[in-house]
């Protein structure tokens, strides 16, 4: 800031030169002034923005208050969005921790254990792919059910299906009964399987032919059946189990003898 000037007496110029003793005129001293400050320069590398006054709003313009309303509006529904999200994974969080302990606690306690299945036995009639183009062959199988657990029992519900096939054809469907299993129980239960007006190509009589006189005959026997499983006094939601066993018998009569037998299943929860 520059130094305040305070006003000083200035000798009048009508005042005339005054002389010394020596008698030689002296000319009356000029007043002295200080020097303005020098401005100050900006360091090297800044820029100096100059904004005239009437430029400066003590309020936004009106297109910039609409912006700043429509901004400060969309926070609180992010905020919003943001708490639900919060909650409902939070939500999900508990009940994945819930049930894996309850999945937890069930195992140790129950120690679950998967059933078995096989084929013990199967009778085959009418199976005289010699005599026309269609057959109706019948198929009486024997399916052994285990189930090894000591506090889990399965209740086999309507609905089931069993079928019998050759070479990619469907020979004899049927169905299981139902019936509940206890634990640490052996089921052999019998279904009749039947077929109708069933077409065998030239083809797959010839291979009948030679597997019959080699005493090989395979078959795929595919089991679905629904279940329920019972912990404890609590049943579970119906669950669906597949077994696919591939036999082999010697013969395709009524006395025929199982020469091999591999079973494997599945089970779908939902």
């Amino acid at each position: 800031m520059a130094d305040r000037v305070h006003p000083m007496d200035i000798p009048s110029s009508s005042n005339p030169p005054s002389s010394n003793n020596s008698g030689e005129v002296v000319s009356p001293k000029k007043p002295s002034f200080p020097s303005p400050a020098k401005p100050v320069q900006p360091p090297a590398g800044t820029y100096v923005v100059q904004v005239p006054k009437d430029q400066i709003y003590k309020y936004p313009p009106p297109e910039n208050s609409r912006r700043y309303e429509s901004l400060t509006k969309r926070k609180p529904r992010r905020s919003c969005c943001c708490r639900c999200l919060c909650f409902t994974f939070s939500i999900l969080l508990v009940l994945i921790i819930s049930i894996g302990i309850t999945a937890g606690v069930i195992y140790l306690v129950y120690r679950p254990e998967a059933p078995k299945y096989t084929i013990s036995s199967i009778a085959i009639k009418n199976f005289n792919f010699t005599a026309s183009s269609k057959i109706s062959p019948e198929f009486d199988i024997s399916v052994r059910a285990e189930n090894p657990n000591n506090k889990i029992g399965i209740y086999y519900r309507k609905g089931s299906s069993v079928m019998v096939v050759y070479s990619g054809v469907d020979l004899s469907a049927g169905a299981l009964p139902a019936f509940y299993q206890p634990a640490n129980n052996v089921t052999v239960f019998q279904t009749a399987l039947k077929g109708s007006n069933v077409i065998l190509g030239n083809a797959v009589k010839s291979t009948l032919r030679n597997e019959q006189r080699k005493g090989k005959v395979p078959f795929r026997v595919n089991i679905k059946v629904p279940v329920k499983i019972k912990i404890g006094a609590v049943k579970t939601w119906k669950i669906t189990v597949k077994v696919n066993c591939d036999v082999t018998v010697d013969a395709l009569t009524v006395k025929s003898k199982l020469v091999s037998k591999d079973c494997d299943y599945s089970v779908r929860l939902w």
